[in-house]
């Protein structure tokens, strides 16, 4: 590895810190060679302090550490970017950010819908539509599922942007519920993505 520029900002580097998650930045901060070798250590990021001319660790007060998953240098080696998983918000604000941004990933909520349909499932006499399906049977699932894609290659044809995306919003649930009642997560699927994708 190329030996880090740290004369560029009188021995410090800039150091931007995104979530390894979600991909937002959650803050900026500077470490000197001590910062850095105490972060690799101890997989928690640790910056020097400006202000205070001592090293810091995020979270030391709050407990809302960044737990360090990649540290990786630009192009001229004297930037880093640094992978970080947060354990709580980030800014001393209390913010999910330093830049005021909410940082979720916006996919999440599918593993609560998820969790919604495999409760559903267990509690099928409650009389919700999605129980209602499951005492149905695999059979009327999947005809719910061939229903909704047929509904949706539909309105694909036409210009009616709302209505397409209620009718992938339907389709999306109804195959949430076929692969609850075939007993296969959604992260299975996307594993099998993933490993075509690799290839």
């Amino acid at each position: 590895m190329t030996e880090l520029n740290f004369t560029k900002f009188d021995g410090l580097l800039p150091v931007v810190v995104q979530d390894a998650q979600t991909d937002k930045i959650l803050m900026v901060g500077f470490m000197n060679a001590k910062a850095l070798e105490v972060t690799r250590a101890s997989k928690q990021v640790t910056f020097y302090s400006r202000s205070k001319s001592r090293l810091w660790t995020k979270g030391e007060t709050s407990g809302n550490f960044l737990e360090v998953v990649a540290i990786i240098p630009d192009c001229d080696q004297d930037t880093l970017l640094i992978k970080a998983n947060p354990k709580g918000p980030t800014c001393h604000t209390g913010a999910d950010t330093c830049f005021g941004e909410t940082n979720e990933d916006p996919t999440k909520f599918i593993n609560y819908l998820e969790s919604i349909i495999s409760l559903r499932k267990k509690s099928s006499k409650n009389g919700s539509y999605t129980a209602d399906l499951f005492q149905k049977g695999i059979n009327k699932i999947a005809q719910k599922v061939g229903e909704e894609t047929i509904e949706l290659v539909i309105e694909a044809k036409d210009d009616h942007q709302a209505l397409f995306i209620g009718e992938a919003a339907d389709l999306l649930y109804h195959y949430l519920i076929l692969l609850e009642a075939k007993d296969i997560p959604l992260k299975m699927i996307i594993d099998e993505l993933k490993e075509r994708h690799a290839k």
